[in-house]
């Protein structure tokens, strides 16, 4: 039993010593200039090439944002709608994938929770129960062969994605929960 026992453990301390370098070793993310109107206003240059203010704040509010994905302009009501939060998990997700009674590799997984601004902490406080259902979806689509071959398939990552959020909206109950983010995913064999 101990010798099976030692080189999981020894599998399992190296994984977690390889995440923790690769977070610990992470560039930092980039910061975007914005204006008064938020994100999406850049300088403009004056015929003499020298830079001109954007648009005062108070013009802010006669400006209609645009939808990068349908071209339609969104009304103002709509933008209070999507204010949401993403709130990240501290620590990644490790996820064992066996072949028969072996561990043959292990998954490690971070994942986001995106809410409304409310939720954030709802989220936070709910933390243990979401993290224990979570796992419960990584067990179950790992030993039904999700983690196997190409798991970052379309289909896969649809079907994984989906139970997450299922998983997450039940936890929560009446809270909104936008969806789960995959923020990042490896697969190291052992």
């Amino acid at each position: 039993m101990m010798k099976i026992l030692i080189p999981v453990i020894l599998a399992i301390a190296g994984l977690g010593a390889g995440v923790g370098a690769g977070l610990m070793l992470k560039p930092a993310p980039e910061v975007a200039a914005t204006g008064p109107c938020g994100e999406g206003q850049t300088a403009e240059a004056d015929a003499d090439g020298e830079a001109v203010e954007p648009a005062a704040a108070e013009d802010c509010e006669t400006q209609v944002a645009a939808d990068p994905f349908d071209g339609e302009p969104e009304a103002e009501g709509e933008a209070e709608e999507l204010l949401t939060t993403f709130v990240p998990f501290e620590k990644p997700f490790v996820v064992p994938v066996f072949e028969g009674e072996k561990i043959a590799a292990m998954v490690v997984v971070s994942l986001s929770v995106e809410t409304g601004e409310e939720g954030a902490t709802v989220v936070g406080t709910m933390e243990p129960r979401l993290r224990d259902r979570f796992l419960k979806v990584f067990f179950l689509h790992s030993n039904s062969g999700g983690f196997n071959g190409s798991f970052t398939s379309g289909r896969k990552m649809t079907d994984l994605k989906s139970a997450l959020l299922k998983a997450a909206k039940e936890v929560m109950g009446g809270t909104e929960v936008k969806s789960v983010l995959v923020t990042e995913i490896a697969r190291q064999d052992i």
